[in-house]
């Protein structure tokens, strides 16, 4: 029988984590708390997808591993698959999740009051990029176990959906 952990615990520490890293441990070095968040991610994924492929072979090529993370990691993480890949068969994949939980329950202030004055990005937008490293990491560590090396990013445009694109380093 697995092992599993409420779905809400896991909201609750992302928070907490991304919380104390940015307001606590690295206020005034925004780009250091983001590495911190993305490596603990890292650690979870390369965890995770040794646990999730031990009966497994190893993959044949990137384009089977990446389908692998779409589908049985996605599913086991959040019990649904990603809703969209896209690929340019040179090592860039899109995945596109349209109900991304760990931001359902996040909104984008857009009011005026709360966009800075040079007209960048908003503070609850940057928050929520904050929460982002963390499944980054998980989909980079992921696949490093998998012998993939790669750089992942993440990209909202609507909330709650979320891209995560993966680009595989040669």
């Amino acid at each position: 029988m697995g092992r599993e952990v409420s779905e809400s615990c896991v909201e609750s520490l992302l928070i907490e984590m991304v919380s104390s890293y940015c307001n606590r441990f690295y206020a005034n070095k925004p780009d250091l708390a983001a590495r911190r968040i993305e490596a603990i991610g890292y650690q979870v994924g390369h965890q995770l997808s040794e646990r999730y492929t031990m009966e497994r072979p190893r993959f044949s090529d990137h384009l089977e591993a990446i389908k692998f993370i779409c589908k049985d990691f996605w599913s086991e993480l959040f019990k649904k698959q990603i809703d969209n890949l896209k690929t340019n068969h040179r090592g860039t994949f899109v995945l596109q999740d349209n109900r991304f939980r760990w931001l359902t329950r996040m909104s984008l202030d857009t009011s005026p009051e709360n966009t800075s004055q040079d007209g960048s990005e908003n503070k609850a937008a940057q928050i929520t990029s904050l929460h982002l490293y963390f499944p980054c990491g998980i989909i980079r560590g992921a696949l490093s176990n998998l012998g993939i090396p790669c750089a992942v990013s993440a990209d909202i445009s609507n909330l709650p959906a979320c891209s995560f694109v993966v680009r595989i380093k040669a």
